[in-house]
């Protein structure tokens, strides 16, 4: 995929996100697909709660024997058209761990904005479990519920990661954040920051109800188990 800003990098800094997201939705995908994806999330986020309340159950009863902090982790994230909003995840870390990450940065794995270690040494043992099978993300729909998320799109960035984009990789933020996404189920961890973005533009530019499908069925694996879960 071509690596062209949609604005030139003059016009990037001074524009607003309204102004780029006006410009590069131009094309907007046909209404019956929003509808149709609106209602599988709905029904995703509501059968998924059900489905898996034994597992959200279990998992907040072992967080909360392991270690002191809340059961749920909530962050600002970066969704659609900018618009920001608290995602929720099970705590997999330290209630400290930001603070610890000052110290890590030098061993951080991932380039461009992203921070990732390997053996980061922040995560508890419940945590490494929760993040290899993605049980950490769980909590994410109801993210869904509420609509600030969708079962597939791009997944969402923090606001100082967004900071860091360039302008063409800002046309990932014109759709929801999604629960998964090509990156989740092509590698993660083992793809460089600026195919991860390319990922998700070509979901953007490409996106329908077949794909949506398709990803959905190839992310359930990743609950059996996955090396390059984040």
């Amino acid at each position: 995929m071509e690596e062209k800003s949609l604005l030139t990098s003059e016009a990037s800094e001074a524009a607003s996100y309204e102004e780029i997201f006006t410009e590069i939705t131009k094309d907007k995908p046909k209404t019956l697909y929003l509808i149709l994806k609106r209602v599988i999330d709905l029904l995703g986020a509501i059968f998924g709660l059900i489905i898996t309340s034994p597992i959200l159950i279990v998992v907040s009863l072992f967080i909360k024997f392991e270690s002191k902090g809340p059961i749920l982790f909530k962050q600002k994230r970066v969704g659609q058209d900018g618009r920001e909003f608290e995602m929720y995840k099970f705590r997999s870390m330290v209630t400290n761990a930001e603070e610890l990450k000052e110290k890590l940065k030098e061993k951080n794995e991932m380039s461009g904005p992203m921070f990732k270690m390997k053996d980061d040494p922040r995560i508890t043992r419940v945590g490494r479990f929760i993040r290899r099978t993605s049980i950490d993300e769980l909590p994410q729909l109801l993210n869904i519920f509420k609509g600030e998320m969708s079962l597939v799109g791009p997944r969402p960035s923090l606001p100082k990661e967004v900071k860091y984009f360039e302008g063409w990789m800002l046309e990932r933020l014109v759709v929801k954040p999604g629960l998964t996404c090509y990156w989740q189920v092509s590698g993660r961890n083992n793809i460089d920051f600026k195919d991860w973005m390319k990922l998700d533009i070509k979901y953007v530019r490409e996106r329908n109800l077949w794909i949506d499908i398709k990803l959905i069925f190839k992310t359930i694996r990743v609950l059996f188990g996955d090396d390059n879960a984040r």
